[in-house]
């Protein structure tokens, strides 16, 4: 009888614990699918709801671990990642648990605390897109001058049994992986509902070491926790708007005088400044779009055609400038035909970065565009589809200005050289050469301009490129004889009229005045 009692009274225990743990198995499901639908709706900028949420959460993840049986849980659904512990009195003294992003690192007596009921549990939930949607609500931290910050981890709640966790005395350590791996300064923070609704806090929690790939925290009490990134925006320093805002409009008036002075002057033609004319009207649409549009960030789609544009016509420009290198080389090298056919220079010029920005569009088409400016993203390395092409388009360039100069020399130590033709193209080489230098070099210190630290090389660019079109009117017109005197015909052209009338006038007067005295004399005579 005894031994009967003996196995029902274990029956029904084995039929209790099954029981419960079918209940809080589906009561897991059941909350990790409501909670999936939430996150999918989105929350929409609005913290009381995220703090809301994230509430629920807790509770919810102490009601189900008290339900279930097995010593450790996992499930992954569509928007989160969960590990549930439920351990005994003989538990181990370090409590870890980890997603595939982020691990919890406590104590069992910190996860038990006063209120023990012969176990203790613990849960550590990550979200999985929950970054994209809190990745604001920073305006309580501390901030230094032009710095901003960015989540660069997945969020996670962490929860326990025991209910004093506000303030623990062995705190809990957390190590979050990088979204992004940048050796970039890193701060812990919280979620604190106390803060006008929610917002991200760093009371309480402090950076125990930090690289490029993940940052750990130490915490003295539990809550939904998140890693940011400090980021430094040096595109709002008002020099650099100022040296902008003034050097483009007077580089665009330049380039405007140049393509008038290329395309009217009848004189000056040649292939050469065909392809100075094409230069010029490439860096005239590129740098315009670039003062109207780089920073209209409000619209998407407008954002990405602007980026789109500055990347085809300032990649028509590096072709256009390769172009001359090749003209340069036929003039030397080749002793009749030196001219270019205008269906190979336009193909090379104006058809080969139509192809490129085809086929970067359609690979990447969300490249085009970022948060903060209309320009190519940086983050994905995509900004190598301008930079890859530019690259090649350079070494192509030097090699036929070497190969050039090495023929230029060549032809100087001759018996008998055209030293006018040869000093002509000396000089076209020089100007060659440093407009190559100036816009490449520009380029090369655009690279690194948006980095934390480089500000000097942002002043460089900015005057490179604000100026970039004086330049371009200095060398190929203000120092070219040839050129000057057209301006010193149509100057006096405009003047001329002016000293006729003024002439005429006085002749006028002269005439006048002096049959007035004429007849004044014949009058006097006659008395």
């Amino acid at each position: 009888m005894n031994n009967s009692c003996l196995v029902l009274t274990q029956s029904e225990s084995v039929s209790k614990e099954r029981f419960t743990q079918v209940d809080g198995e589906k009561l897991l499901e059941a909350f990790l699918s409501a909670l999936d639908d939430l996150l999918h709706a989105g929350l929409h900028g609005d913290n009381a709801k995220v703090s809301a949420m994230f509430s629920i959460v807790e509770i919810m993840l102490k009601l189900i671990g008290s339900q279930l049986s097995k010593s450790e849980t996992r499930r992954l659904s569509t928007e989160t990642e969960v590990v549930m512990l439920r351990k005994r009195d003989s538990s181990p003294p370090d409590l870890i648990m980890s997603t595939s992003d982020t691990q919890f690192t406590s104590h069992w007596d910190t996860a038990t605390g006063n209120n023990h009921l012969g176990f203790t549990t613990a849960a550590f939930l990550s979200y999985k897109s929950l970054e994209k949607s809190l990745n604001s609500y920073f305006n309580h931290l501390e901030t230094w001058q032009n710095q901003t910050f960015k989540i660069n981890s997945k969020v996670v709640t962490a929860t326990v049994s025991n209910n004093e966790t506000t303030n623990l005395k062995k705190p809990v350590n957390l190590t979050f992986s990088h979204l992004e791996k940048k050796n970039e300064k890193h701060i812990c923070v919280f979620w604190d509902h106390k803060l006008e609704g929610g917002a991200w806090s760093t009371r309480g929690c402090t950076t125990v070491s930090s690289s490029a790939d993940q940052t750990v925290c130490s915490c003295s009490h539990l809550s939904s926790f998140a890693v940011l990134m400090a980021l430094y925006d040096i595109g709002d320093v008002y020099e650099l708007r100022l040296v902008t805002l003034v050097g483009l409009p007077l580089s665009l008036v330049c380039l405007l005088i140049c393509i008038v002075t290329f395309y009217l002057v009848q004189s000056i033609q040649s292939t050469r400044n065909t392809i100075h004319l094409h230069l010029c009207i490439s860096l005239f649409i590129a740098y315009f779009v670039f003062l109207v549009g780089i920073t209209r960030t409000e619209n998407k789609v407008g954002c990405a055609v602007v980026a789109g544009i500055l990347h085809y016509f300032f990649l028509a420009s590096f072709c256009w400038m390769c172009l001359e290198g090749v003209q340069l080389f036929r003039m030397v090298v080749l002793v009749f035909n030196t001219t270019l056919r205008p269906i190979y220079m336009f193909a090379a010029g104006y058809g080969v970065p139509a192809v490129i920005v085809a086929i970067s569009a359609r690979v990447n088409a969300s490249g085009y565009g970022t948060d903060n400016y209309c320009w190519l993203n940086i983050k994905d390395g995509f900004i190598w589809s301008f930079y890859g092409p530019v690259c090649v388009i350079i070494t192509v360039n030097v090699f036929f200005f070497l190969i050039t100069i090495w023929k230029l020399a060549e032809k100087f130590s001759s018996l008998n050289p055209d030293l006018n033709s040869l000093r002509k193209i000396k000089a076209f080489m020089v100007t060659a050469i440093a407009q190559l230098c100036i816009l490449g070099i520009m380029w090369v210190f655009g690279c690194f301009q948006f980095d934390k630290g480089t500000l000097a090389m942002s002043y460089v660019f900015t005057i490179l490129s604000s100026l970039q079109g004086v330049l371009m009117f200095f060398m190929h017109c203000w120092l070219s004889k040839q050129v000057r005197e057209e301006y010193a015909k149509f100057l006096s052209c405009i003047c001329a009229p002016q000293k006729r009338k003024y002439t005429e006038y006085n002749s006028n007067q002269t005439s006048k005045s002096q049959a007035s005295r004429s007849n004044n004399h014949t009058g006097e005579s006659h008395i």
